[in-house]
C-alpha cells in the first residue's frame, strides 16, 4: 500500500502465456492492493506485530446447496488484534478486513488503516484471509483446490461473502461481542466485497469501506473511458515527450521483429532473460510497467516521472527510440542482468486462483472489459472482444462465464437510482489517478452512500500506512472516512441505549 514493494502475486487477468493474446495484453495491471513488477521483499513470513493471534475456521465448502459434497469443510485463515479493543461490554466496534485475491500476511503488511485508526475507535481488528488463497485452501491442498474446474468452482465472490458472515458471527460469539458494530474494509476486489458485504449482510455490517472498488467495470456498466485512458493521460502530463517516445515504440517494436533476426535482436536489446518467440512477450512485459507505475504512483518516489526522464534523458544520451524505452525499464525495475518477460510461464497459486476468477468463475463476475480502445492514444488499438474472451474461456477451463450474472446478483446498474432506496453506510473511496477509477462509484449516492475521491490519489493509497511526508489532500481523505465510519458507530450505540432503556 505505501509500499515496501511487494511482488509476490500476478499482474491481473491470466496465468496462460497464450491467454488472450488475440485479445489485448495480458498483464494488466492486477486489481490487488499492491505492484508486482518491481523488485521487492517477501512478506509471507510471519508478521512482526506481537498483539495478533492467528486462527483457522472449520469453514464450510458450499454455502448454497445441500448435496452431501457441500458440506465438507476446509481451514480458513483469520487473525485479530484485540490490544485496544474497549470490550464488549463498552459494545465497541469491530474492524474487519475482507481478504482479497492474496496472502493474509500480504493485508497484515500493507494495510496500515487498521493499525492507525484501530486505537483511536478502540476496535477488535480482524484480518479474513479468501478463500483459495494463502493457507485457506479447501480439498486439503493446493494441488488439488487448484486442479480443474470441478474443484475451483466453489471460487467465487458469493462463496467468498458467506465465508466471511460465518467468520465474523463466530467472531462475536467468541469474544461476547453481540452488540459490537461490525465495519467491513477492502481494498480493490476487496472493496468490492466491503460493498456487497453490506447490501448483502446488512443486518451483520453496520458499514462498508470500498477503497478502489471498480464496481461498475462490467459488461453491463462499462464506464465511456477505460483504465487505459487514464495511463495515458498521466503519461501525457508527465512528459508530452515520454508520451510520444512510448507512442512509437509500439511500432518500432513491430518494424524490428519483422526482420529475419528480429526477436534475436529485440531479446538482446531488451535484455530479455529469454529470447523473444514473439514480439507480443516484450510489448506485454512494457504495458504491464507502464499501467502498474501509474496504479501505484505513490510515495517513496514517483514512479512514472522516474520512468519518463529515463526514458526522456537516456544514461547513454542515445537517440533511438527502443534505447530510450529500455532506459525506462532499467529505471523502473533497477538495473538487473536480465529481464524476466515470462511471468505467467510457472504459475503460483495465487496466480492460478485468480485466473479463474478473472476468466471463468461461477459467473463470470470479475471478467472486466478491458483493453485498449481508440482514445487510449498511447497504445496500439486492441479492444476488448467478449466472444473472444468467453471462448477462450471455456477453451481453457471447459466452462463458460456468464458476464452479465455479476450486475444481476450484485444489482449495480443504475446505482445512483437503486443504491439510494435500500442501501446505506457506504464509503467508495477512489483516487483519479488509479486507472481503475473510471469503474468506481465517484458520485454520492445519498446522505450515507458516500463517494470520497482525490485528483492525485493512487489505487487503494488511502489504506495505506500513514507516513509523515503524506500529502495534506491523503491526511484529509483518509480523516473524513474515519470521521463518518466514527458517526455510523455513534448512531448504532445511541441506538442500542435507547433500546436498552426501553
Amino acid at each position: 500500500m505505501s509500499f515496501p514493494f511487494t511482488i509476490l502475486l500476478p499482474l491481473v487477468f491470466l496465468i496462460l502465456s497464450s491467454y488472450f493474446v488475440t485479445l489485448t495484453h495480458s498483464k494488466v495491471a492486477r486489481l490487488g492492493i499492491f505492484p508486482t513488477t518491481r523488485p521487492t521483499e517477501t512478506v509471507l513470513e510471519k508478521t512482526e506485530t506481537s498483539d495478533l493471534k492467528f486462527f483457522y475456521y472449520d469453514q464450510i465448502l458450499d454455502h448454497f446447496s445441500f448435496t452431501p459434497e457441500s458440506y465438507q469443510t476446509f481451514q480458513q485463515r483469520y487473525a485479530v488484534d484485540s490490544k485496544h479493543w474497549a470490550g464488549a461490554n463498552a459494545s465497541a466496534p469491530i474492524l474487519a478486513f475482507l481478504g482479497e485475491e492474496a496472502w493474509l500476511e500480504v493485508d497484515l503488511h500493507d494495510v496500515g488503516f487498521f493499525q492507525d485508526n484501530g486505537p483511536r475507535l478502540k476496535a477488535l481488528c480482524v484480518y479474513i484471509e479468501h478463500r483459495y488463497y494463502g493457507m485457506s485452501m479447501p480439498f486439503g491442498s493446493a494441488k488439488e483446490a487448484l486442479k480443474n474446474a470441478t474443484t475451483l468452482g466453489y471460487l467465487n465472490a458469493a462463496q467468498a461473502l458467506a465465508d466471511y458472515a460465518a467468520i465474523l458471527v463466530h467472531v462475536k460469539e467468541k469474544y461476547s461481542a453481540k452488540h459490537s458494530p461490525i465495519i467491513v474494509v477492502g481494498a480493490s476486489y476487496g472493496g468490492m466485497l466491503a460493498a456487497w458485504f453490506r447490501l448483502k449482510y446488512p443486518h451483520i455490517a453496520l458499514g462498508a469501506l470500498a477503497s478502489s472498488a471498480p464496481l461498475l467495470y462490467f459488461e453491463d456498466t462499462r464506464p465511456k473511458y477505460g483504465y487505459y485512458h487514464v495511463i495515458t493521460n498521466v503519461f501525457k502530463e508527465t512528459s508530452e515527450r515520454c508520451y510520444k517516445t512510448i507512442r512509437k515504440s509500439w511500432r518500432e517494436i513491430d518494424r524490428v521483429a519483422a526482420k529475419s533476426n528480429g526477436l534475436l535482436i529485440l531479446s538482446k536489446k531488451f535484455r530479455t532473460c529469454a529470447p523473444l518467440s514473439r514480439s507480443f512477450d516484450i510489448k506485454d512485459f512494457l504495458d504491464s510497467i507502464y499501467a502498474e507505475s501509474v496504479q501505484f504512483n505513490r510515495n517513496p518516489g514517483d514512479w512514472v516521472a522516474t520512468l519518463c526522464n529515463a526514458i526522456d534523458n537516456p544514461p547513454n544520451r542515445k537517440n533511438y527510440v527502443l534505447d530510450r524505452i529500455f532506459a525506462g525499464i532499467v529505471a523502473y525495475i533497477g538495473n538487473q542482468s536480465c529481464y524476466d518477460t515470462g511471468l505467467f510461464i510457472q504459475p503460483s497459486n495465487d496466480v492460478i486462483a485468480w485466473s479463474w476468477q478473472a476468466c471463468t468463475l461461477h459467473f463470470g463476475e470479475i471478467m472486466m472489459p478491458i483493453g485498449h480502445d481508440k482514445h487510449d492514444t498511447m497504445f496500439q488499438t486492441a479492444p476488448f472482444n467478449m466472444t473472444s474472451a468467453i471462448d477462450n474461456c471455456k477453451s481453457s477451463y471447459g466452462v463458460s462465464p456468464r458476464p452479465h450474472w455479476v450486475t444481476t446478483y450484485f444489482g449495480i446498474q443504475d446505482v445512483k437510482l437503486i443504491l439510494r432506496r435500500f442501501g446505506s453506510n457506504i464509503i467508495f473511496s477512489n483516487g483519479l489517478a488509479d486507472p481503475y477509477s473510471v469503474g468506481g462509484v465517484l458520485e454520492d449516492v445519498s446522505d450515507s452512500i458516500v463517494a470520497i475521491k482525490t485528483l492525485k490519489g493512487t489505487h487503494s493509497q488511502d489504506l495505506s500506512t500513514r507516513r509523515k511526508d503524506d500529502p495534506e489532500w491523503l491526511v484529509m481523505q483518509r480523516e473524513k472516512e474515519i470521521k463518518i465510519i466514527d458517526s455510523w458507530i455513534s448512531t448504532y450505540q445511541k441506538d442500542l441505549r435507547g433500546l436498552n432503556m426501553s
